[in-house]
């Protein structure tokens, strides 16, 4: 038993050596050496042309003042910190030689020959090639700038990793967000969070809280609960919006500039709404439009003031964000409403229809292939029956946004209701393909709680001119 206790005293003590690892202490030269004792601490102060090194770590700075057993230094005046392809500029720094960190509360930058890193306090971790910076980062390379209040920086994987009021902002546009990692080599980036994507030319912004963008393919997609502005101003502020919610959104930065809205798609601009599954925004055309997929269970429907339209594709056009042009492709038909008789709607449906718009606006409509229509006539604004009507061919004019002549081309008939036979049926005059869709989405009802922030934010970013 004695023999087994003193052999394991003597592994526990002489052990220790072999599991020490040896210290890499750093070193200092310079123009001239001052050393002193500091409450009982060896220091080296060491002044001009200081050049310290330790392992592939080099430092070169006006005055350096070294703690020998800590094995620490204070680096002061044009301080230049080198590591293979890094190199970090400050005024004041200060460099840990056990655990090869440097750190700078004086404004510090880091370049690494393909990104330049400034922020006012930061750490560069060199055993890891990662840098923590904070306090107003800025991050450049060829094409983008990014600001934000902390970021960490990974060399040798390209990546940084920001936090807090990010700001990222290129030629063409600036994208706001709580939090975003990017991946320098692939140029991805995802974005987190109280997310704005803003484009100053064409007035159009996108909110969301995840994104993820491939720079390389010109594509984005952003999703959790997106929402699309396109703002519409003048000098005393912002004007109209056109609104667009959905699941999720795409947007495609080539040559055509589209932006896809897809799934449960709600519109709304002044008195212009729509429902739709998907829906495609050509952000430098001012023209949109939606169709019926596939799996579709209904057909597009959009309203404007009180007419609603259905298609299978709905094509719209603006100019200077004004209505000009509808068209309605395949199994189309309008079906407009009259505000003192609840139950007498004005039909027409047909194959394609073409809806032209003016300054006071609805001008002429066109209707071709297999027409049907019913209307309601008045007489001194008093109730005088209804019209049915068919032909391959329909052309109603408008004046003051009520019909002001209607022309029928190709085999055309009509009959004339009176109206002592309508008063009471209206439900019983209608087109076979007569349905009234509800829930009619409002800029409130997209919006939702999110209205003023959006509004406040669009705001100030107008009147900063970004």
């Amino acid at each position: 038993m004695k023999y087994i206790l003193i052999i394991s005293f003597y592994f526990l003590f002489n052990a220790v050596p072999f599991a020490q690892t040896e210290r890499e202490m750093i070193t200092v030269i310079g123009d001239s050496l001052f050393g002193k004792m500091i409450n009982g601490e060896t220091v080296r102060e060491v002044h001009g042309n200081v050049v310290m090194t330790q392992g592939n770590v080099r430092i070169t700075c006006a005055k350096a003042v070294q703690y020998l057993a800590r094995n620490e230094a204070e680096l002061i005046g044009k301080v230049v910190v080198i590591q293979d392809s890094i190199v970090i500029n400050t005024d004041v720094g200060y460099y840990y030689g056990d655990t090869k960190v440097a750190y700078s509360k004086t404004g510090i930058s880091l370049f690494d020959g393909h990104v330049n890193l400034s922020s006012k306090n930061g750490y560069y971790y060199f055993d890891e090639k990662r840098a923590f910076f904070f306090d107003n980062v800025k991050l450049f390379d060829k094409l983008t700038t990014m600001q934000s209040e902390r970021l960490t920086y990974y060399n040798d994987d390209d990546k940084a990793v920001a936090a807090g009021n990010v700001e990222v902002r290129d030629s063409a546009s600036v994208l706001f967000a709580d939090s975003l990692i990017h991946f320098r080599n692939t140029k991805i980036s995802l974005a987190y969070n109280n997310i704005l994507i803003y484009d100053p030319k064409n007035k159009l912004a996108i909110f969301s809280d995840k994104l993820e963008d491939y720079n390389n393919q010109n594509y984005t997609k952003i999703y959790d609960n997106p929402i699309l502005v396109k703002v519409d101003t003048t000098d005393s502020g912002i004007l109209d919006t056109l609104v667009i919610s959905s699941k999720v959104m795409e947007s495609y930065d080539d040559s055509t500039r589209r932006v896809i809205a897809t799934d449960s798609v709600l519109i709304s601009r002044q008195n212009f709404a729509s429902i739709n599954g998907i829906t495609i925004l050509y952000r430098d055309s001012d023209y949109l439009f939606t169709y019926k997929t596939e799996n579709a269970a209904s057909q597009p429907v959009m309203w404007n003031e009180n007419t609603q339209l259905i298609g299978d594709t709905i094509h719209v056009f603006l100019n200077d964000n004004k209505l000009q042009r509808l068209l309605i492709n395949s199994n189309a038909s309008i079906i407009s409403s009259n505000e003192k008789y609840e139950l007498r709607f004005d039909q027409i449906s047909g194959r394609n229809i073409q809806m032209l718009f003016g300054e006071e606006g609805l001008e002429k409509t066109e209707v071709t292939g297999s027409v049907l229509s019913i209307y309601y006539l008045f007489e001194d604004e008093e109730p005088n029956g209804l019209l049915k009507s068919s032909s391959e061919k329909t052309i109603i004019f408008f004046e003051d946004n009520t019909v002001k002549e209607v022309k029928f081309y190709g085999n055309p008939a009509s009959e004339y209701h009176p109206e002592n036979l309508v008063e009471g049926k209206e439900k019983d005059f209608t087109i076979p393909s007569f349905i009234i869709i509800k829930n009619r989405p409002t800029k409130e009802l997209i919006l939702g709680k999110r209205a003023n922030k959006i509004y406040s934010q669009l705001n100030k970013l107008q009147s900063n001119g970004k």
